[in-house]
């Protein structure tokens, strides 16, 4: 295993858990949390706010289930014989912490801007490219090195997220504005994955998540001030919107990704992301009554054959 793969490894309080069980259950909480984040542009679409403060409400909202959970799983640590940290966190740790809520912010705000000025095919597909930059900073930042195989599964699951989103896909001129904030987003969250994963070496998944929340709600706020968009949700169910965002899509769902970036490389891990989409995709249809092709189901399968060949590449590399 590579040094970065060991970091990787490391469990909730920074103990290594490399064993094929902590594997097993990383991988379905990674599969877990990448389907429940599909109901996020649901979600928002359903939102009685503008894109900002919906965000803003996401992360806001989730900070006091993150508190309750940072402080049951601290109590859970205290009172067990396990292995504690290798070693104590630094200032540089914190500091890679408020970057990973910058990013995460970034990616928010970026996303939901992005859907008021092109379409949700287009926003999500450009999103969706966060794989490639999560590969290109590890090989970059981190000098990691990725088989043939893992590259044509990144490539492969791309392709189908295109073919998911075909029929839905519109390219001209006064979406550029869009489309370019769709970009910038996949390049947000990832940065926001490569930094997190370097801080589940030394952060449990309770204490990564309810830091780098308050950064991402701090950073946010004044945004949606600036943005003059309203705060305050009309109706009851306009509110069981924004609580569904913060606790189901981001305690749940982002919960359950920081918990996998623990055991599984962030190159591997970006590219699972893409059944957001396919999610999305199924959840729209069942919901909202949008249609669905045959072309989506195709779309859908190569994505999920992408990330199945993903998988064998980086297993072939060590990097578990």
């Amino acid at each position: 295993m590579t040094k970065q793969g060991e970091n990787q490894a490391a469990g909730d309080g920074g103990v290594l858990e490399t064993d094929s069980g902590s594997q097993g259950l990383a991988l379905s909480a990674l599969i877990i949390g990448a389907l429940t984040l599909g109901m996020s542009p649901i979600l928002v679409r359903l939102s009685e706010l503008g894109p900002t403060a919906t965000a803003f409400h996401r992360v806001f909202l989730a900070l006091p289930a993150l508190w309750l959970w940072c402080a049951l799983d601290q109590r859970r640590t205290t009172q067990s014989s396990q292995a504690m940290p290798t070693r104590r966190a630094t200032r540089r740790d914190y500091a890679i912490m408020a970057l990973a809520g910058f990013f995460f912010a970034g990616d928010l705000a970026t996303w939901h801007w992005s859907l008021q000025f092109t379409t949700v095919a287009n926003s999500t597909l450009l999103a969706t490219m966060a794989p490639i930059w999560v590969t290109l900073g590890s090989f970059l930042l981190f000098k990691e090195r990725f088989s043939k195989l893992f590259l044509f599964g990144v490539v492969f699951a791309i392709i189908g997220t295109g073919v998911l989103m075909g029929d839905s896909l519109r390219m001209s001129a006064d979406r550029l504005f869009g489309d370019f904030l769709g970009l910038v987003t996949g390049m947000f969250f990832g940065s926001y994955m490569l930094t997190v994963g370097r801080l589940r070496a030394h952060f449990s998944t309770s204490v990564t998540m309810l830091l780098s929340t308050a950064v991402t709600a701090l950073l946010l706020l004044p945004v949606t001030l600036w943005s003059g968009e309203g705060m305050i949700a009309a109706t009851l169910s306009g509110w069981g919107v924004l609580l569904s965002l913060a606790l189901i899509t981001h305690v749940g769902g982002q919960g359950a990704i920081a918990y996998a970036l623990a055991h599984l490389p962030s190159a591997f891990t970006s590219v699972a992301m893409l059944l957001e989409g396919v999610a999305a995709v199924f959840l729209a249809w069942i919901i909202l009554n949008e249609a669905l092709g045959g072309w989506q189901i195709v779309g859908a399968s190569i994505v999920v054959g992408g990330i199945v060949i993903a998988r064998r590449g980086s297993i072939s590399r060590g990097q578990t």
